[in-house]
């Protein structure tokens, strides 16, 4: 079975949560996102969500065990046979050490790494919008302001791992969606383990609003 495994790693508002819903619909291979798991936990009122919760509304990280389980048990699941779009996780070396372990140890390489360039204004600008248009409480200044302090400090530096090792494909996403999602499609193209795309739903056709959506 051909299988694509796909890592989307930029800041808040880079719209790298967009883009992997697109490569999802695209390639049907479930889209794994950390921030969409936290926040299904917090609102079905879990264990996991009462603790991650005040977590998240301060900007900070959830504690690495907690993620680390939480993407392990996600990826064994039986519609993770077949490939994965992985956002939100590794966020720091540690968690990029233990996502290495768990490929290694289900034979699963990366076949893409994809990394959404944005500077800092544009995605504060894109996080505010999203949080009057979604309501996110979770988006304010003050809260964006340290996520993207801890991105510079501890999730750049996995950016930087990755392209060292030679598997960094560097996206423009000042871009709209329709032109991202184009570059995404030729950069997966290449991939050694490449999947022809299914019917998206139109996705592609760029139905969405030019200004690229935040994740």
């Amino acid at each position: 079975m051909t299988t694509i495994n796909v890592l989307v790693l930029g800041p808040q508002g880079s719209g790298k949560g967009t883009q992997a819903t697109r490569i999802s619909a695209a390639h049907g291979v479930p889209h794994v996102s950390t921030g969409d798991m936290f926040r299904a936990a917090i609102a079905d009122g879990t264990e996991l969500g009462r603790q991650v919760e005040p977590i998240l509304v301060s900007g900070e990280l959830v504690p690495d065990e907690l993620t680390i389980a939480l993407i392990r048990d996600r990826l064994a699941k039986d519609d993770a046979a077949g490939g994965f779009v992985l956002d939100g996780f590794p966020r720091n070396a540690v968690q990029a050490e233990a996502l290495d372990e768990m490929l290694r140890a289900i034979g699963r390489p990366l076949d893409a790494v994809l990394f959404f360039q944005l500077d800092d204004e544009t995605a504060t600008r894109r996080v505010g919008s999203r949080a009057h248009e979604e309501g996110r409480s979770d988006d304010t200044p003050e809260v964006m302001a340290r996520r993207l302090a801890i991105y510079h400090e501890q999730t750049e530096p996995v950016v930087e791992r990755y392209r060292a090792a030679g598997t960094l494909h560097t996206l423009n996403a000042g871009r709209s969606v329709a032109d991202v999602f184009a570059e995404i499609e030729t950069a997966l193209a290449t991939s050694p383990g490449q999947l022809p795309a299914v019917d998206d739903g139109g996705l592609s056709g760029g139905s969405r609003s030019s200004r690229e959506a935040s994740p």
